[in-house]
Parts: C-alpha cells; structure tokens; sequence
C-alpha cells in the first residue's frame, strides 16, 4: 500500500511507518494525518504484523509539529475540527492493541510530541528535542498534549512545559521521564527495530492484553482495574499461546506462538 505522505514497509513482524515530508520537517496538514490514520489501521487489519514503529524521514525531524502555514488562516470551527482530526488519529494509535514504539530522530514539537506521546513508549536519538511550543503562536496543543503530558511527567512538570512554550534536549527528557533511552543517532534504528522484533517474538495475545490492561486500568480505580487484570489474565488459558509458552518453559526450549 502506498502514501502520499508516510512511508509504509514490514519486515518480518515489523512495521515501520516513516512520516515522510522531509522539506517541511514531517509537519502535520490534514492529508498526512490521514495518510497516519490510513497506515496504522492496514497494520491493524494486517495478521503478519505483530509490533509497529513510528518514525520520521530525513536526519532533521521526527515531526516538527502541526503544519502552520495550513493553519494560520483557519478559523474557529475549522481550528476544533483539526484537532478533532488530530485527536482522533493519535486515539487510534494509543488504542490500537499492538505494541506502537515511538522512535524520536530529531524534533519531536507540537504536534509531533503529541504523535509520539500516543505511542505506547519512546525512544529517541541524542539529537532529538521535544517541546509544546504552542503559547508562542497564540494557541493551546490541539492533538492531546494537554492531557497527554501530565500523564507521563507529572501534572507540574507538563505545566511548565505547557506553559512556557519551552524546548527540552534528549537528556531532559530521559530525565522527567517523557522517554525510555536515548541512543546515538546512527544506533537508533537498528536498537528499536531489534526492540521491537523481540517483542513481536512473545505471546501477542498476551502483549496485547497488557496493553488493555494498562491503558483500560489507568483511566479506572485500582479495585476496577485488578478485577480487569485478573480477567484477561484468565483469558490467556484459553489460548494456544499459554499452552504453548508454558509446554515450551517446561521442556526447556523457544516457544512456537501462534498469536491465538
């Protein structure tokens, strides 16, 4: 399947989507964002694919935000519609039940930390910088950074971000927690993709249950969210996998999943 504006490949269970507009800094317009929607939903409906990577072309960017040029004459409605739009295309990748693996090779701002905030976790170059400058274009975030944010750093931290409009280094972000690892550029790729191969080598009904009980938990109390866990944790015995896992475990060898 091809794109105007992403770039779609598999290799083995692996997909990388590469957002792919390298002159403008892989910025967000409206027809990319559907290329992302359109990309990510062919990787869900796709049984081969076990684990997606998302990533930006070119060595400048991963996405250096929202598409400003195509914003700057919209008006109110057409403002909340692009968000609405944004909104909904980020939802679909935080609730997508396979594995979605940020890797961050340059600016991540706007919406383009947005984009990444709605991967199930991050990994980032020593390059990268992360930021939700929007305050100094008259704007709020727009694609979940408001609420997003505080989830990952802290309610105090993402104000200060939010608020300020300020930049933050790879470091910084390691720090407060906004990423996993940080990596020299040229290790970035081979180290998620080697990442995310491991991942998709596991039982998948079992790493994608984790995901619905983290991402289902985390919106519910914890009596709520055990009563869940406990739940998909029994639904795991009635699959191939945990017959297969647990046989293999014994018999001291790989386990042979079957995603089933």
């Amino acid at each position: 399947m091809e794109f105007a504006n992403v770039l779609l490949e598999k290799e083995g269970a692996v997909a990388t989507l590469t957002v792919n507009r390298p002159k403008a800094l892989n910025a967000l317009n409206r027809d990319t964002l559907l290329d992302i929607k359109a990309a990510i939903e062919a990787c869900r409906d796709d049984a081969e694919v076990n684990v997606i990577i998302i990533t930006g072309a070119g060595d400048k960017a991963f996405v250096a935000g929202a598409d400003i040029t195509f914003m700057q004459e919209m008006n109110a409605l057409e403002g909340r519609e692009f968000g609405l739009l944004g909104q909904s295309v980020f939802s679909l990748i935080e609730s997508i039940e396979k594995p979605v693996i940020a890797a961050i090779n340059g600016f991540a701002l706007g919406g383009g930390c947005e984009l990444a905030m709605a991967c199930d976790f991050r990994i980032c170059s020593d390059a990268s910088k992360f930021g939700q400058p929007e305050v100094g274009l008259g704007v709020t975030p727009g694609f979940g950074g408001t609420q997003r944010l505080p989830r990952l750093v802290g309610t105090g931290m993402a104000k200060q971000l939010l608020y300020s409009g300020d930049m933050i280094d790879a470091a910084e972000a390691l720090r407060i927690g906004l990423v996993n690892a940080v990596l020299p550029v040229d290790e970035l790729m081979p180290y998620v993709k080697k990442l995310a191969a491991r991942i998709a080598s596991r039982g998948q009904v079992a790493v994608r249950f984790c995901k619905v009980a983290v991402n289902e938990g985390m919106q519910t109390d914890i009596d709520r969210s055990m009563t869940l866990e406990a739940d998909l944790f029994g639904l795991c015995f009635a699959t191939q996998d945990q017959k297969e896992g647990m046989k293999a475990f014994v018999e001291k060898r790989k386990a042979q999943f079957v995603g089933k």
